[in-house]
C-alpha cells in the first residue's frame, strides 16, 4: 500500500497541456482550481490536509485519463454545491451549465448512504440513481469513480467502520462499472484496495505468496521474453513486449470462486505483447503457436468478439521450454489504450473539434452494445418499480450477462443465461420482439423457447399484425422482455375493454330509443354513475362493460335510470327473469332458441360454426336441433325444419373448434412457420396433418385450432395468409 505523491495545482494544468492547447480551455481549468481553493478554504480532509488537496488529486487523474476542459473542471468543483452551499444556478453563471449540470449529477449521486446488503432498498436505490446518471452522461461516472480511487488511496485515515463500508461499496458498485466501462486500471486498483481493507489478512496471505516466487517468476518471464523477442525480431513484425503481474484481488477471487490452489492458477506467468496492426496480431499469435505447444480451450478471440466493454485481445495459454505455463495477450496500441482506460480511453480529447455531450454518448451507446440496453432501461426511472426491482431487473439483463450471441450482420447481443428467441428479439428492438413469429438458429428453424448458446447466430422473423403471446411470459429470462411483453398485454386488453364500453353505451341507448326516452338526457354520465351501486360495480365503465358482455340486463339499467322500475309489469319482470334463467341453461352449448328452454342443440360439424358466425338450426329426427352457418351448402336447399337460432353472448372464455386448410408452394420449414403463426394467434391447435403433391410442388396443410368467435379466426387466417409461400387458407366445409 504505497504512499501516493501528491500534485499541485500547477501539475493539473502541465498535464493537461500536454494535450489541451487553447487558451481558454486552460483558463478555465485554472478558474475551476481558483474557484474550488476560494470556496473549500478553512475545510480539512480526516487526514489533517487542507480539502483543496482532494480536489487537485481527482483533476488531476482526469487529465492522465485525456478528458475534456469541462470534465476537469466540473472534477475542481464536484464537491461545491454540496459543500459550499454553493447553488446549480450560481455555478452555472460562474462557468456554464454544462459544468453545473455535471457537479449537480454528481452532487446527487453520493446522498444516499451506503447501508449495505443489510439494507437492500438503501442500497438500490443509491444504486439506481449512480446507473440513471450514467445513462444520461458517462462523464458524470467518470468523475465519480475517480473520486472514489482517491478516496480509496486515503481510507486510512478513516475509522475501521467507515473502511469497511467505504470499501464494500466500493467492491459492490464502482468496480463492476469501471469493469464493464472497460476502465481496467481503475478497476484493479479499487479491487485490490477494497480487498486490502475487507479481509486485510487473506490481503497479505496472497502477498506473500506473490511476493515469495516473485525471483523465480521474473526470471521465467524475463526468459519467455527473450524467446519471443529474437522470434519475432526474425520475423520483421514491430512490437513491445513485457512481463505484467496479476492484481491480488483477481487471484484471491480465483482461489475461492474456482476453488483453485494459488499454484494452478495458469495466468500468473503473464506476457503482453503489443502491435501495431490487428493482421500483426494473428501473425505473432501463429508464430507462437507453432513454436510453443498451447493448452486446447484456453485460445480466446476478443479481436473478432470484443468483449461488451469494448476490451480486444488475443489470450492464449501456451507451455513453455522450461515447462512452465504462461499466459499471452496479443493487442495493438489502440487496443491496449482500451483496455485500460476503456471509454475514457476511446472518447479522449480532441483538440479542435466542437464537443457534444450528446453526440458523444449517442457514439457511447453506438459502441458499447450494454450501454445502448442500459440507457433504455433507465429512460423510465419514474416508473412504478421499485428501486429493488429496477436493480434486479439491470443486474440480471445487463450486468451477469455472460451468454454472447449474434445476429446475421455479426453484431454481439449479450443476454443472461437460458435467454431465447424472444429474449433476443426485444433487445434487439421493441417492434422486433412484438412482432416475431419464429427464429432462425445457426440456419435452422427453432421454437420461441430454445435456449441460446454463445455463438449462435440468431435471425428473428417477424409479420406485421401479430402480438406477444401470454405464453411467452412463461419462458422468457430477461425482465425487460418480460416488462414489454406485460405492457402489450395490458394495453391491448384495455383497448378490448374500451371497445366493449363502447358497445354497452350503443344497447343502452338503444334500448331507452326503443322506450321512447331521450337518449341525450339519460345517457349523462353523472345520472349513470348515481346508478352503478345498484348493479353492484364501481363506476361508469363497469356499467357499460356489464351490459355489452349481457352480465347486466340493459332493461333493468334503463328501468333505474329513468325512475321507471317502479313501474315494471309484473309480466315484464317475470319475462326478464326466465330470460335469465334460459340464459343460464343454454350456456353450455352457447346458443339460444328463442322461446324453447329444454331443446337439446349442438353445432353442425359440416361446416362448423364459431360465435359470430350467421347461423341456423335444422330440426333433425332423434338428434335435436343441428346449427349451421347460413352459408353451409347442406342446408342450401332445406325449405322446411328451418329455425332461428341466436348466439348466447354470457361467456367470453368460450372456445370454437374450426377446421382450416391452407395452400402452399412446398419449402424448407412450412409446417414450422404455420404452427408458430397460429400459436401467436392464441388459438390452441387440435390436429395437425400436411400431404405434398409431388407434381406441383405444393403443400395442402389441415388444421383444427380453437378460436373465441369469427372475428378471432378470421385474424388467425388473414396471419396464415402473410407467411411465405402460402397462397389460401379458408375454412373447411365437409
Amino acid at each position: 500500500m504505497g504512499a501516493h505523491q501528491n500534485p499541485g495545482i500547477e501539475d493539473v494544468l502541465k498535464e493537461a497541456q500536454s494535450y489541451i492547447h487553447d487558451e481558454k480551455s486552460l483558463a478555465l481549468i485554472s478558474r475551476a482550481a481558483n474557484y474550488a481553493a476560494e470556496h473549500h478554504a478553512g475545510q480539512f480532509r480526516k487526514s489533517g490536509e487542507p480539502y483543496v488537496v482532494h480536489l487537485i488529486n481527482v483533476a488531476y487523474i482526469l487529465a492522465t485519463m485525456r478528458v475534456g476542459p469541462a470534465t476537469i473542471a466540473a472534477g475542481y468543483l464536484h464537491d461545491v454545491i454540496e459543500d459550499c452551499g454553493v447553488s446549480h444556478d450560481e455555478l452555472a453563471a460562474e462557468f456554464t451549465t454544462e459544468i453545473a449540470d455535471l457537479v449537480e449529477a454528481v452532487t446527487k449521486i453520493g446522498t444516499l448512504e451506503y447501508k449495505g446488503k443489510d439494507d437492500p432498498e438503501y442500497q438500490a436505490a443509491n444504486h439506481r440513481k449512480i446507473f440513471i446518471a450514467m445513462a444520461r452522461d458517462v462523464r458524470v461516472i467518470i468523475i465519480k469513480l475517480v473520486d472514489r480511487l482517491h478516496n480509496m488511496r486515503t481510507l486510512q485515515y478513516q475509522s475501521e467502520n467507515a473502511q469497511k463500508r467505504i470499501a464494500a461499496e466500493t467492491l459492490d458498485v464502482y468496480a463492476p462499472i469501471a469493469h464493464r466501462l472497460g476502465i481496467s486500471a481503475i478497476k484493479n486498483e479499487l479491487e485490490d484496495l477494497s480487498f486490502f481493507y475487507l479481509n486485510r489478512e487473506e490481503y497479505y496471505r496472497i502477498a506473500r505468496l506473490v511476493e515469495a516466487k516473485k525471483i523465480e517468476r521474473d526470471e521465467a518471464v524475463n526468459t519467455m521474453i527473450r524467446e519471443i523477442s529474437e522470434m519475432l525480431k526474425g520475423n520483421n513484425i514491430e512490437f513491445r513486449i513485457f512481463g505484467r503481474s496479476k492484481h491480488l484481488y483477481s487471484i484471491y477471487k480465483k482461489m475461492v470462486t474456482k476453488g483453485k490452489r494459488f499454484d494452478e492458477i495458469l495466468d500468473l506467468l503473464a506476457i503482453r505483447i503489443i502491435t501495431r496492426t490487428e493482421l500483426n496480431c494473428y501473425e505473432i499469435l501463429g508464430y507462437i503457436h507453432a513454436k510453443y505447444k498451447p493448452i486446447p480451450g484456453r485460445l480466446k478471440d476478443y479481436i473478432a468478439v470484443p468483449k461488451t466493454n469494448m476490451y480486444q485481445s488475443l489470450h492464449t495459454t501456451i507451455i513453455g521450454e522450461s515447462g512452465k505455463i504462461f499466459e499471452v495477450q496479443i493487442r495493438t496500441e489502440d487496443m491496449d489504450a482500451i483496455a485500460e482506460r476503456g471509454v475514457a480511453a476511446h472518447w479522449r480529447y480532441k483538440e479542435g473539434s466542437k464537443y457534444d455531450p450528446k453526440v458523444e454518448q449517442k457514439e457511447i451507446e453506438d459502441k458499447l452494445a450494454w450501454f445502448k440496453n442500459f440507457a433504455v432501461y433507465s429512460e423510465d426511472e419514474a416508473g412504478h418499480e421499485t428501486a429493488s426491482e429496477y436493480m434486479a431487473r439491470l443486474q440480471r439483463d445487463i450486468f451477469e450477462a455472460n451468454v454472447y450471441v449474434m445476429t446475421p450482420m455479426g453484431r454481439v447481443i449479450d443476454l443472461p443465461n437460458g435467454a431465447t428467441p424472444i429474449d433476443f428479439a426485444y433487445r434487439i428492438h421493441t417492434d422486433v420482439g412484438h412482432t416475431a413469429v419464429g427464429a432462425i438458429v445457426n440456419d435452422a428453424m427453432v421454437p420461441l423457447n430454445t435456449q441460446l448458446h454463445t455463438g449462435d447466430v440468431v435471425q428473428i422473423k417477424t409479420m406485421k399484425g401479430t402480438g406477444p403471446s401470454e405464453d411467452w411470459l412463461k419462458f422468457v429470462k430477461t425482465n425487460q422482455a418480460r416488462n414489454k411483453i406485460r405492457s402489450y398485454l395490458q394495453k391491448k386488453e384495455t383497448e378490448r375493454h374500451e371497445s366493449r364500453v363502447f358497445d354497452g353505451e350503443k344497447i343502452l341507448s338503444d334500448e331507452l330509443r326503443k322506450r321512447g326516452f331521450d337518449v341525450k338526457e339519460y345517457m349523462d354520465k353523472k345520472k349513470i354513475e348515481n346508478i352503478c351501486k345498484d348493479f353492484r360495480v364501481s363506476n361508469y365503465t363497469d356499467l357499460m362493460y356489464g351490459i355489452a358482455v349481457r352480465s347486466i340486463s340493459p332493461t333493468a339499467v334503463c328501468a333505474h335510470l329513468t325512475n321507471q322500475k317502479g313501474r315494471v309489469s309484473e309480466d315484464e319482470a317475470l319475462s326478464h327473469l326466465l330470460n335469465r334463467e334460459v340464459q343460464k341453461r343454454t350456456s353450455k352449448s352457447g346458443l339460444v332458441i328463442p322461446g324453447i328452454e329444454s331443446m337439446k342443440m349442438s353445432l353442425s360439424h359440416c361446416c362448423m360454426p364459431v360465435y359470430g358466425d350467421e347461423i341456423k338450426g335444422y330440426i333433425t329426427k332423434g338428434a335435436g336441433v343441428k346449427v349451421h352457418r347460413v352459408d353451409c351448402v347442406n342446408i342450401a336447399r332445406v325449405k322446411s325444419r328451418l329455425i332461428d337460432v341466436y348466439w348466447d353472448d354470457g361467456d367470453a372464455e368460450r372456445y370454437y373448434d374450426s377446421d382450416v386448410v391452407v395452400m402452399a408452394h412446398d419449402r424448407s420449414f412450412l409446417l414450422t412457420d404455420i404452427v408458430t403463426v397460429v400459436s401467436q394467434c392464441r388459438a390452441p391447435m387440435e390436429s395437425v396433418s400436411a400431404s405434398v403433391n409431388h407434381d406441383t410442388l405444393t403443400s395442402t396443410i389441415k388444421l383444427t385450432i380453437r378460436v373465441h368467435d369469427v372475428q378471432h379466426l378470421q385474424n388467425v387466417l388473414a396471419n396464415v395468409r402473410k407467411i411465405e409461400s402460402v397462397f389460401s387458407a379458408e375454412r373447411a366445409v365437409h
